[in-house]
């Protein structure tokens, strides 16, 4: 059956009716005629979107299905307008292997949405098996993060660069370098609660020199290689401006957009995250980048944990927030009080994702694409609950702030979320 959308709202302003067929867009028109067994879907104005695509998720399996799952995971992707997610190789076991990748991609199955498998690098890595499987990219890659078992040196870390530029696969880069943490941070921190906006102990031992410094150095073994370096999560200006004069791509979080040191007080434990907030005067220079173009991508870094496991002394609790499900919203809500535009959030949620990721089927409302598209009414807001979320961890770092959230998900023609009811698991590898 295909399925004509009348009436709708494009990023750039313009009015039109699609038509979709089968898994793809049939027509993009200023007016078409409806066929006579044609579903139709009247959207009165309402703006219509390339579903949006989040480069960085940790759906958390296999290994911690209590925090997420592919299934909880893909229904709060679908509910919030993500289409298409990447997922991370922190994984148990972590996705480094040939047999690691195909555990998780039998896992995958049961997402409602379109997915990349990252692989990953550690000392144990395997890149020969890794790199015979549709992998997505190479990332999130540890550049000098000692603090968790992905981390790699710099040897190590130059030959996985150069391996998969052989290859042709992108590079995902976590760029902290552990060598410039503040560790006389823990000792003056008197209680660990994370709750001391003008201390913020974490923001303090993970410093943003930490950030610079790692992405310069990135970004100059990518050129040595000639690699495709993408920067994840950069969470400072300076972060943002050494990728782009280094010539590499760059996504930001909405929590390095929305948040920052001035919210440490009201989340706490639930507000540690890596990279970790920063500055209002740091959060207000990322949001300028965002909004002038020097932000490539925004992707969520959705890391969802249980709240009984953020409800620690900040220096054993984990480190991330979730966000797949209120990435769009927020921007949207953003977008509808002008201080960006539709199209800018298109091109960081979608457009530049899908031209950065070699993704040409996705990101565009065009024909020939693929029908990934979200539907909403730019005047319907509502505000942000934990409670009403579809992540397993029932928890936000945005709660009660305003979302504009979509009305109807579609992925490849398929409708996977509408007005609340979710439909089926379609989700495939983009890399297939």
């Amino acid at each position: 059956m295909s399925t004509l959308i009348l009436d709708a709202t494009l990023a750039d302003g313009r009015v039109r009716d699609v038509r979709v067929e089968g898994e793809e867009i049939a027509a993009v028109e200023p007016s078409l005629d409806p066929k006579s067994d044609e579903r139709m879907i009247e959207a009165g104005g309402r703006r219509l979107f390339p579903g949006a695509i989040d480069a960085h998720v940790h759906f958390r399996e296999p290994g911690y299905a209590h925090k997420e799952t592919w299934e909880t995971g893909s229904r709060s992707a679908a509910a919030g307008g993500v289409t298409t997610v990447v997922d991370q190789p922190n994984t148990t076991p972590p996705t480094t292997t040939g047999a690691a990748f195909d555990e998780k991609a039998e896992l995958a199955e049961k997402s409602l949405v379109d997915y990349g498998i990252n692989g990953g690098v550690t000392a144990e890595w395997d890149p020969d098996s890794l790199f015979d499987r549709p992998l997505f990219a190479l990332g999130e890659v540890f550049l000098a993060d000692s603090t968790g078992d992905m981390g790699i040196e710099a040897d190590l870390f130059a030959d996985a660069v150069a391996r998969a530029a052989d290859e042709g696969v992108a590079v995902t880069v976590h760029a902290e370098d552990a060598d410039l943490f503040d560790e006389a941070a823990r000792e003056r921190d008197a209680g660990g609660t994370g709750r001391d906006a003008d201390a913020d102990p974490w923001s303090q031992y993970r410093a943003a020199e930490a950030e610079a410094a790692a992405v310069e150095r990135a970004v100059e073994v990518g050129s040595d290689s000639e690699a495709d370096v993408h920067i994840a999560h950069t969470s400072t200006p300076e972060g943002v401006d050494a990728a782009t004069a280094g010539g590499a791509t760059c996504e930001v979080t909405p929590h390095h957009l929305f948040l920052s040191r001035e919210d440490a007080t009201e989340l706490g434990t639930f507000g540690r995250m890596n990279p970790p907030l920063r500055s209002e005067e740091r959060r207000a220079g990322m949001w300028e980048r965002l909004v002038e173009g020097d932000v490539d991508v925004v992707a969520t870094d959705h890391a969802p944990h249980t709240v009984e496991e953020k409800e620690t002394n900040l220096w054993d609790a984990p480190s991330g927030v979730p966000g797949v499900e209120t990435m769009l919203p927020l921007l949207l809500a953003e977008a509808r009080a002008g201080n960006v535009t539709y199209e800018r959030v298109r091109d960081v949620t979608a457009a530049n994702v899908a031209e950065i990721f070699d993704l040409p089927r996705k990101g565009r409302v065009e024909v020939g694409r693929d029908a990934d598209l979200v539907l909403f009414d730019p005047e319907e807001t509502r505000e942000i609950r934990g409670e009403d979320l579809h992540s397993k961890c029932e928890w936000t770092p945005f709660e009660g702030r305003t979302g504009v959230f979509p009305d109807l998900t579609m992925v490849r023609g398929n409708v996977v979320y509408d007005d609340g009811t979710f439909g089926e698991a379609v989700g495939r590898n983009v890399r297939e």
